[in-house]
């Protein structure tokens, strides 16, 4: 079917594209976006942002050189029930959350939706608690409604 070299001549343009669109299979890359395993195995299934409960509150160690305990928490998503770490901004913003609280998370930012910085394996970030932002619950602007 494929024969070696590429052909040439004046009708060699149909079998150039047929050969193209073949070998384009080969790239991982290509391969990756066509079959959309990007969005598979996100947890957020492709969208910006995602509702979630906590269950728990946990310290992460960074990564060397650095030596913190950064406080995150166990969120497990409404849409398909799996389970994230996410990161919590700000200074005293783990006194705001307890668990069984409603969050959204959003990624943190990383290159190709990956882990930032020195927190290994965390790639979100929680933006709200029970429908208040958690920036303006941290410079006092709002309080965490009871529910």
């Amino acid at each position: 079917m494929f024969k070696i070299g590429k052909p040439k001549g004046l009708y060699a343009a149909r079998q150039l594209i047929n050969n193209r669109r073949h070998f384009r299979w080969s790239k991982t890359k290509y391969k990756r976006k066509k079959l959309k395993l990007k969005k598979k195995v996100d947890p957020l299934e492709g969208s910006c942002q995602a509702l979630g409960i906590v269950l728990q509150k946990v310290g992460r160690e960074s990564k060397q050189p650095n030596s913190a305990i950064r406080k995150c928490v166990r969120v497990q998503l409404k849409k398909n029930g799996k389970t994230v770490t996410a990161f919590l901004p700000g200074d005293g913003s783990l006194n705001f959350i307890d668990e069984h609280d409603r969050v959204i998370i959003e990624g943190i930012g990383g290159a190709k939706g990956r882990a930032v910085g020195d927190l290994p394996g965390v790639r979100y970030r929680v933006v709200m608690v029970n429908g208040v932002s958690l920036k303006a619950l941290l410079q006092g602007k709002k309080e965490k409604p009871l529910r």
